[in-house]
């Protein structure tokens, strides 16, 4: 390939301020005591997490911190449910609380909600940490779906409050709304979507049709990551998902393309970088 290859990042992908925040506060500790113990991988994207771990991070799962005494442990952004705050206490844990600000209000929301005895739904994905963190303030009891078509043969409340995962798609939830509207429910809908990620949808469409290429930077983990593609590739389909510089296949760009970078709202800055430096070189 000639020189010709045009290459932009675009300046809106990399870290939300909220993976911005944990990685900050894990690095200030890192640096004065050389190891820091993380709930979960701090953020999903192997790359960055291996970075991190070089530094003296280490990702521990909840079964390990019940076995773990007088140490500090990071909460990630995507919060934490109330038990590993008890477990912390018993064991004389000092957390680290990087919580998104976005995450805890919502937590607090779905915990009032479920104080005053209200039904709620949980629109998410299953397993994912922030769910999991969703879910505890209820005792479990809420209903989590990550598709419409999984409510079709449950019995539901007839009026409950719909709550969403604050990464999923805005128009989808409001379409979840209105469906279930339709089929007769009294739905309360509390729309928690975090604005840095719905805002970047409707951008990085835009971004996508400039550019006779897209790669798309994320690790195979986020779901953010994997929802921001499809809008990618929906904009312009000649785009293309990698986690690292290795995965880019010459055979995709001509020697006159112009490319655009973006990735998720775990992608770091610095991986796109490369990305683009390979790019080049190819």
């Amino acid at each position: 390939m000639g020189k010709n290859l045009q290459v932009t990042i675009d300046k809106d992908s990399g870290f939300c301020f909220g993976v911005v925040y944990a990685i900050d506060m894990a690095e200030e500790i890192l640096e004065e005591e050389g190891y820091l113990y993380c709930l979960g991988d701090i953020v999903h994207n192997d790359e960055e997490v291996a970075r991190l771990k070089a530094k003296g991070l280490r990702i521990i799962g909840h079964d390990d911190l019940a076995h773990l005494s007088n140490e500090k442990v990071l909460i990630r952004a995507h919060g934490e449910a109330p038990q590993t705050y008890r477990t912390a206490l018993e064991n004389n844990i000092t957390l680290i609380d990087a919580s998104c600000p976005v995450v805890l209000k919502l937590q607090n929301r779905i915990k009032t909600s479920h104080d005053n005895e209200e039904k709620i739904l949980i629109f998410g994905k299953h397993g994912h940490a922030e769910v999991i963190g969703l879910q505890g303030q209820t005792n479990n009891e809420a209903l989590v779906f990550q598709d419409i078509d999984e409510l079709n043969n449950v019995v539901l409340p007839s009026s409950f409050t719909l709550y969403s995962q604050t990464t999923k798609s805005v128009d989808k939830f409001y379409a979840i709304k209105a469906e279930l509207l339709k089929r007769g429910y009294d739905v309360k809908a509390n729309d928690t979507i975090c604005r840095q990620v719905s805002n970047r949808y409707e951008d990085l469409g835009e971004f996508a049709r400039q550019y006779d290429k897209i790669v798309f930077v994320s690790g195979k983990k986020s779901s953010n990551g994997k929802v921001l593609y499809d809008v990618c590739k929906d904009a312009n389909p000649n785009s293309y998902f990698v986690s690292d510089p290795a995965e880019l296949q010459a055979a995709n760009f001509q020697q006159d393309n112009t490319v655009g970078i973006c990735g998720a709202t775990s992608t770091p800055m610095w991986l796109m970088k490369d990305v683009k430096e390979a790019l080049e070189k190819l």
